[in-house]
């Protein structure tokens, strides 16, 4: 069993030291507000008095905080104490705060892994939390079943940025789902109909069988070569006046579809018509 510290006891950080805790890890906890350790230690959790001491404490260190400038001062507190030590940084941030962090913290003697955590508090610990990791890969082997009490730990590279970069990508995917859920629910229930059996009995079969189509779109825009596969762009450009319409029809706004739209007349336009939907990557990025 490994000890380890960590530092930020909100939701997340109260999650991820019960997942520890319940894999009979010993475990130390720190937070601003010391109330906040108080469940924790009841369940056998060790209290810090400082974040240095929580620091001193660990072979990893885990912070999971509101955002990187907390982590920035408060590894600047723990200082020294953290020499030695395994930092994993679990607050959310961009690649280039991840990057600016590793720095600081390998200059104090410490290894470093940014993590990205695909899940919600009551998931932790469970098949079902997803948690990306990057940086020392000599540290994250180490410590992989520590890291693993979270729930399921992958491995991006030494770049301390994949984690938070990959935690965003994975981010935009969801929410692009969630927009299409979002004007389909709207346009249902603008008829009057069954927008939750509509959902269950249609929508997420219908989602999930389109899906297995994602790997195939994936290859292409790697490969930079966009074969259309049954409909092609053209076809598909057109069919959105039709989408529109119904939108208008319904009294339903069609303001999270219209960006995508446009990217599927301008690559039209541009004489991509024959290509399939994946070609529409070249108009987000102009690698």
């Amino acid at each position: 069993m490994s000890s380890v510290s960590v530092v930020g006891l909100g939701a997340m950080g109260s999650a991820l030291a019960d997942a520890l805790l319940a894999a009979g890890h010993t475990t130390t906890v720190w937070n601003r507000t010391p109330a906040k350790a108080e469940p924790l230690v009841e369940r056998g959790a060790l209290r810090a008095a400082t974040v240095t001491d929580a620091a001193t404490a660990g072979e990893v260190v885990v912070f999971c905080v509101l955002g990187y400038a907390d982590v920035h001062a408060l590894v600047d507190t723990a200082g020294a104490a953290l020499s030695g030590r395994v930092v994993v940084n679990l607050t959310n941030g961009s690649p280039q705060e991840a990057r600016e962090l590793a720095v600081k913290v390998r200059a104090l003697g410490a290894d470093y892994l940014d993590g990205g955590i695909m899940a919600v508090p009551p998931m932790i610990g469970s098949p079902q939390a997803l948690v990306l990791y990057s940086g020392s890969t000599a540290s994250f082997e180490a410590h992989r079943e520590v890291l693993q009490v979270f729930g399921r730990a992958v491995y991006l590279g030494d770049d301390p940025g994949q984690a938070p970069l990959h935690d965003l990508a994975l981010l935009t995917g969801m929410y692009g789902m969630f927009a299409g859920f979002l004007q389909s629910a709207a346009l249902v229930r603008s008829a009057g109909a069954d927008v939750e059996g509509f959902t269950t009995t249609l929508l997420v079969p219908w989602l999930a069988a389109m899906a297995g189509g994602l790997p195939q779109m994936a290859a292409e825009a790697a490969e930079g070569a966009y074969p259309a596969a049954g409909s092609n762009l053209a076809m598909q450009a057109a069919a959105v006046d039709t989408l529109a319409g119904l939108g208008r029809a319904q009294g339903v706004s069609t303001e999270l579809l219209a960006p995508l739209f446009a990217l599927m007349r301008r690559r039209v336009e541009d004489g991509h018509g024959e290509e399939g939907l994946a070609g529409l990557v070249e108009l987000l990025h102009r690698g």
